[in-house]
């Protein structure tokens, strides 16, 4: 097998990937991912017992049990750019021999269910309601990096809304990519919205948000709302699912993205008192992947 550079697959003195410094024995199979990294210990709260706490910048892991079931807790930080460095050094840790340098014959598969806050874009989205994303718009551009992007995605949605929304060619081209379709039957239940998440590589302009500085296209959160492909409406922000949702099935994983609306931008109401919601959620999300 082929052995990768030390300066493509870095590793620390201990023998841990770089920026997360966890070894393959840290992780567990089931993992969820959350933003904030007080939000781990949150998590972390519900488990039986702990094995694992490490932390290095923004990226903070606890591994522990529940139900029996042994689930890891990561915090990621904002943003698709990190979720490249989370995705591929998870990966790394499980598929590659380390010692060697060289990619493992047979692979492991990681169930990642991401839970955070969104913005939603359709009226009756409120803001305490809970959306699970089975699409995922990524405006970040991160995926068009990588080889055979086309092979999982759909490439049909992604025309139809730049021709429909008249796409600044100066923006990345955005990618379509869907959830597995295994977590989302697993989580999924009568009380959670389903729907076509954005993920936007940034708070203010690419969401739309105007302080002091103007965007491109004033009017594109109307398009947005407005936009239909197949009876499937957009109906939130956020800023971490479509390279979540890309990566993981390029590398052969699986991915979910569950989030509790705090904003409504058509609406313009926010949910000062959102910590509640998201405990009952992750409540809910252990639940579903332990039974």
């Amino acid at each position: 097998m082929k052995e990768i550079q030390q300066s493509e697959l870095i590793l620390n003195e201990d023998g841990s990937i770089y920026h997360l410094h966890l070894l393959p024995t840290d992780i567990a199979d089931d993992i969820i991912l959350v933003g904030d990294q007080g939000r781990v210990k949150m998590v972390a709260s519900f488990f039986e017992n702990i094995e694992v706490e490490k932390s290095n910048r923004e990226f903070y892991t606890i591994t522990g049990y529940y139900n029996g079931k042994r689930i890891t807790v990561l915090s990621t930080g904002i943003g698709t750019d990190n979720i490249d460095i989370v995705i591929n050094e998870l990966d790394a840790i499980v598929n590659f021999d380390l010692d060697k340098r060289s990619v493992k014959k047979d692979k492991k598969v990681l169930n990642f269910v991401r839970i955070g806050t969104s913005g939603g874009l359709q009226h009756e989205l409120i803001a305490g309601s809970v959306l699970l994303t089975k699409t995922s718009i990524g405006f970040d551009g991160l995926l068009n990096f990588y080889a055979n992007r086309d092979s999982i995605c759909n490439t049909e949605f992604e025309q139809e809304f730049m021709t429909k929304l008249n796409w600044n060619k100066q923006i990345a081209s955005p990618y379509v990519v869907d959830s597995s379709q295994k977590l989302f039957d697993k989580v999924n239940n009568d009380k959670f919205f389903k729907g076509v998440t954005i993920s936007a590589p940034g708070f203010y302009g690419p969401q739309g948000r105007v302080l002091r500085l103007n965007i491109q296209d004033t009017n594109i959160n109307d398009k947005i709302t407005n936009f239909d492909f197949k009876g499937h409406k957009i109906t939130n922000y956020e800023m971490e699912s479509s390279a979540l949702y890309g990566l993981s099935k390029l590398l052969g994983h699986n991915a979910l993205t569950v989030c509790v609306i705090i904003a409504n931008r058509v609406n313009g109401t926010f949910l000062n008192d959102y910590k509640p919601v998201v405990k009952n959620l992750v409540k809910d999300v252990l639940d579903s992947i332990t039974r």
